[in-house]
């Protein structure tokens, strides 16, 4: 009989006898429940038994590698899923509905309050997390040292579990120990904190975790995926980003809303401090980061690799920043301990072979036009603005030129717009005529490609499941080793959670906010587009861009940051949180979604904007509802805004 207690959702009852063994296990080591554990004593009887509940404290975070349950991947519309009218799903599609507008209170999507919908039960992990620091002293064959990196570990993803609620509802209630089996009914119902405290106390957990973390992971083979003190710094900062951004800094609004005391859960002001805060915290990360030796990925070539050239080199580099494996990529922070576990949905048919398994291989993940538009000409500036690109008649078609060899076919006719972009562009996206190197074929002379016009093409429309509706595809998400063609061997990789390239842009748009455009601000977006095969800010607009003094205001250099940022993080899990917290979600959703008319067999008929997906977003999306139920049952609970 298990001794184990938590509030669902915090709605107010007292769940008894829930056995941890009830719970899904798994072989990994990091997300494991310990089977037939009678009580607590037990479970901390000794130093392994003890260890292995500090996994269970792991244990939903790393179950939160299902990225299609994440809305940073889903909500920034980045990439749509074509949800079959029958009803017949092949993944979970709540994270890809997200944007359609169907979320109402008593059917929150992706619910991470009470754990459904996909999501983990965030309230169950903390009160793990809280066991775990209730017991610690127990096991007494347990060494100092040990146990205050135990102590920090559990720390640590308390606050993560508490923050991971906090940027998607809100203020929350705050479960800072376990309640007593005797609590009264009316003591259970717990209040939300406002969101200052909310902060505050989250911010507490991680300062008091980050002396007793470990700089690096010696053991990797044993315990890769464990907190070290930089993914703490690191994950510290991106909190202090969330509180000092738009969504929750001096948003009007909120202003005004109350709980049922009257305490009003939002700041009445801006606050301009906190981007000082966050901007100190980002440069103690990077601080911390490199003095361990973590630095930007180059593409580490396999034996195997043919006629290797520049501008490869360049794409795979990019491209394997994400899919190269942990320990070999020094740019990777944090990633989660399981693969990306879609890539048959990522990449498309390109051989024979291939079209036979369409159903359990779709290449179905669609990315919209308006996604693609983001990425840079090859001038480094947005193509809407570069004086030399060709924007007015960018849907025109031409054929590949031995200029572009080495990203479109030569003689393939292709739209003009997927020409003379940057590399990133190129590691990104699939698309019609593209050059997919890898998929079983490793010389550059002799590369796969994409054809996607029309039923016909292999890459084409098969059928409701097996539609790439848009015509483009995140190859960003494919191992270049991974072959799909008779059958689908998967080269696994991690997605990321934090890379160097993306705290170095956090550092940036921190120092413009706090500062306006400075050397350093320039300096560190400037490493992330060197790296990317461009010029820096500043040359690249005065030079080809026909706003050039645009990175010379904040406001300016706020759009480049931001813009950077989609580019450089795409398809990794982070779009969907920043667009939220720049408070920009609603316009980027606010235009219908296009792709190409993949229908269409010739090119004048394929390359014909189509809308694809109307999204329906409003104000009130930003925060998620609370679900109807728990109000019910915790009348002390007050439910977010419009809804």
């Amino acid at each position: 009989m298990s001794l184990s207690v938590y509030i669902k959702g915090l709605a107010g009852a007292i769940l008894i006898g829930v056995s941890l063994s009830s719970l899904t296990s798994c072989k990994k080591y990091l997300d494991i429940v310990p089977d037939n554990v009678g009580t607590l004593d037990y479970a901390f009887r000794n130093k392994n038994e003890a260890e292995n509940y500090l996994f269970t404290c792991y244990s939903t975070m790393q179950r939160q590698y299902n990225t299609i349950v994440n809305p940073g991947f889903t909500l920034a519309a980045e990439i749509i899923y074509p949800t079959d009218p029958n009803g017949f799903a092949a993944l979970n599609e709540a994270g890809f509905s997200l944007i359609k507008g169907i979320q109402t209170p008593s059917n929150p999507l992706i619910n991470y309050w009470d754990g459904e919908g996909g999501a983990e039960p965030m309230f169950q992990a903390i009160r793990r997390c809280n066991i775990m620091l209730e017991n610690i002293d127990k096991p007494i064959d347990l060494d100092a040292p040990t146990k205050n990196r135990w102590l920090a570990e559990t720390r640590f993803l308390k606050a993560y579990y508490h923050y991971w609620l906090l940027k998607m509802y809100g203020p929350i209630p705050l479960i800072k120990q376990n309640l007593p089996i005797n609590t009264s009914a009316e003591e259970v119902k717990i209040k939300r904190a406002t969101l200052k405290e909310s902060f505050d106390y989250v911010l507490s957990l991680l300062d008091e975790a980050i002396p007793n973390l470990p700089p690096t992971i010696q053991n990797p083979a044993q315990e890769l995926g464990r907190i070290t003190k930089v993914i703490a710094l690191s994950f510290k900062a991106e909190i202090l980003m969330m509180q000092a951004s738009p969504l929750f800094n001096g948003n009007p609004d909120y202003v005004g809303f109350k709980d049922k005391d009257g305490r009003t859960l939002f700041p009445d002001g801006y606050d301009a401090s906190l981007w000082q805060k966050a901007a100190t915290a980002c440069k103690e990360a990077i601080n911390e980061a490199e003095s361990i030796g973590i630095k930007f990925h180059t593409y580490i070539p396999v034996g195997n690799v043919l006629n290797m050239n520049d501008e490869l080199k360049q794409v795979l580099t990019l491209q394997t920043a994400v899919t190269e494996k942990w320990e070999n990529n020094l740019e990777l922070i944090w990633a989660m301990n399981y693969g990306f576990n879609y890539q048959n949905y990522v990449i498309p048919r390109m051989t024979d072979k291939s079209v036979a398994s369409v159903n359990q291989n779709p290449g179905s993940f669609s990315v919209p036009i308006a996604t693609t538009d983001l990425f840079y000409s090859k001038n480094g500036v947005p193509i809407n603005e570069d004086k030399n690109f060709d924007y007015i008649n960018r849907y025109a078609t031409q054929a590949g030129d031995d200029a572009n060899k080495n990203y479109i076919k030569l003689g393939y006719a292709t739209a003009k717009v997927n020409f003379n972009r940057e590399p990133r562009f190129y590691a990104n996206l699939g698309f019609d005529g593209g050059i997919w190197f890898g998929n079983g074929v490793l010389d550059a002379n002799n590369p796969r490609y994409v054809q996607g016009r029309g039923p016909t093409a292999l890459a084409g429309p098969k059928s409701v499941g097996a539609t790439n509706m848009t015509g483009y595809w995140p190859k960003k998400l494919a191992n270049y080793i991974t072959v799909y063609d008779e059958t689908f061997q998967t080269e696994q990789f991690k997605l990321p959670v934090i890379r160097l390239a993306g705290l170095y842009l956090l550092y940036a748009e921190a120092l413009n906010e706090a500062n306006g455009p400075t050397a350093e601000a320039y300096e560190y977006i400037d490493k992330v587009r060197i790296r990317a095969g461009l010029k820096g800010v500043i040359e690249s607009w005065q030079t080809y861009s026909s706003a050039p003094s645009k990175p010379l205001t904040k406001e300016g250099l706020r759009q480049i940051i931001h813009q950077e940022r989609r580019i450089e993080l795409c398809f990794e899990a982070q779009s969907g949180w920043d667009l939220r917290r720049w408070k920009e979600l609603q316009n980027v959703l606010s235009r219908p979604l296009q792709g190409w008319n993949v229908y269409g067999e010739t090119p004048s008929d394929y390359y014909q904007p189509r809308t694809v997906l109307i999204p329906v977003f409003g104000q009130r999306n930003y925060l998620w509802p609370i679900k109807t139920d728990n109000l019910v049952v915790n009348t002390n609970l007050t439910q977010n805004p419009n809804w």
